[in-house]
């Protein structure tokens, strides 16, 4: 898609959305969840809910476990909006394509991105169900969603991803994971993105690990990266739906990860939540 199409697509949706807000009513913080944690939307006050497939130059989610809506509402104090599904490059998007649900988020007023991911676990130390914190991504496909004439609209041609994944706002998640009763231990880790749909080969896991990843999945990273070019400030949370290939004799499955997901996405709202009450 070329720049000032994409640009044209984020402008239209962003006011349409507006359209449809109460008067002067802004979200200042951005929640995309990731396979089966829709349930963490039930802990918000909402007050308007968007299909996706009705807000004009949006994606639309081809993924069962992603319910495609938008919710508009107060959580742990704050004004929010959650994307109650997201979209990924193995859906046919491609990765400018990709940047548009981030860079709509920008334009309504949204200066914090919390992101979550189902993901598989790749440090022996991980377990099902261990939520990691992420400190830093790797990347190796080669492709960015800036690629292209830059869109100017929303950040510089270069910009740094040195803290990516803004460090006050990890701490301050570790924090509010000591403070639940019971309290979690979060991990911290690097998230190694693959493209998918096919899980990893065990072979490929073995480098992922060589390589310095902690836990691997197939989205989160196209989104971080169109923030960080939008100067928002993002949290990212993993959690650890199976052990990665080769690590337990065992096939992977979409519904192991599903179940996983569901099992845990109690503890995930509540941990956002708190985070939004700290923030």
């Amino acid at each position: 898609m070329p720049t000032n199409e994409l640009v044209k697509c984020c402008q239209q949706a962003a006011l349409w959305i507006k359209e449809q807000l109460p008067p002067e009513w802004t979200p200042t913080v951005g929640i995309i969840l990731g396979s089966a944690m829709g349930s963490v939307a039930e802990r918000m006050d909402v007050c308007k809910t968007l299909k996706y497939g009705d807000i004009p130059g949006f994606l639309v989610t081809t993924n069962a476990s992603h319910a495609g809506k938008m919710y508009f509402g107060v959580l742990g104090g704050k004004k929010t909006c959650i994307l109650s599904g997201r979209f990924h490059h193995y859906e046919g998007y491609s990765y400018q394509e990709l940047s548009i649900p981030v860079r709509v988020l920008s334009l309504i007023g949204v200066k914090t991105l919390i992101v979550t991911n189902a993901a598989g676990g790749v440090n022996a130390d991980y377990r099902v169900g261990d939520i990691m914190v992420i400190s830093d991504h790797i990347k190796l496909t080669g492709d960015s969603p800036m690629q292209g004439p830059n869109a100017e609209l929303f950040g510089p041609r270069f910009f740094d991803v040195s803290n990516l994944y803004t460090p006050a706002l990890r701490e301050l998640a570790h924090r509010a994971a000591a403070s639940l009763n019971p309290p979690v231990a979060l991990k911290k880790g690097v998230y190694f993105f693959m493209t998918g749909p096919q899980f990893e080969t065990p072979a490929e896991i073995r480098a992922i690990r060589a390589l310095g990843g902690d836990a691997v999945g197939m989205s989160t990273v196209t989104e971080t990266l169109t923030a960080a070019h939008a100067s928002m400030d993002v949290l990212g949370f993993s959690l650890i739906t199976n052990m990665a290939a080769g690590m337990l004799d065992q096939p992977l499955s979409d519904e192991e990860v599903g179940v996983a997901a569901r099992a845990a996405s109690g503890t995930m709202g509540a941990l956002i939540e708190k985070v939004l009450e700290d923030l």
